[in-house]
């Protein structure tokens, strides 16, 4: 995941099930997540927000493109793995700012994931009602 020939950054980002390869590039602001606009995409601002902090951390929002490609997970954990891509991108593309993304908390990566259900029980971890008699 190194610099292109067209000054392109790439960053990976996960989050739950969701994966998240992003690429930035000099522009004028654009958020392309699957070919479609960001607004189109994300049906929750908070999901919004969490995808922009990045770029709004490191004070870049209208100076780049982001083109996104992410599968897997739900809306939150998609744009959880989304903003953790782009803070890995920024981060290549000007080491200065690794200092202030790291101190927002959005180079770190949030490792939980969904525990599977368990045989002989109801769920996870909720189990059988149990009758004594």
């Amino acid at each position: 995941m190194a610099k292109d020939s067209k000054s392109e950054f790439y960053g990976t980002g996960r989050r739950k099930c969701a994966i998240a390869r992003v690429r930035l590039s000099e522009g004028s602001g654009n958020v392309v997540i699957n070919g479609k606009d960001m607004v189109d995409f994300c049906s929750l601002e908070h999901a919004e927000r969490m995808i922009l902090s990045p770029l709004v951390t490191a004070n870049v929002k209208i100076a780049v493109d982001v083109r996104a490609d992410v599968m897997g997970g739900g809306v939150v954990g998609q744009a959880g793995a989304i903003s953790l891509g782009i803070a890995r991108a920024l981060e290549k593309m000007n080491p200065d700012l690794r200092l202030s993304l790291k101190k927002a908390g959005l180079l770190r990566r949030d490792s939980r994931v969904h525990e599977r259900k368990k045989s002989g029980q109801r769920g996870a971890r909720r189990r059988f009602q149990f009758s004594k008699r």
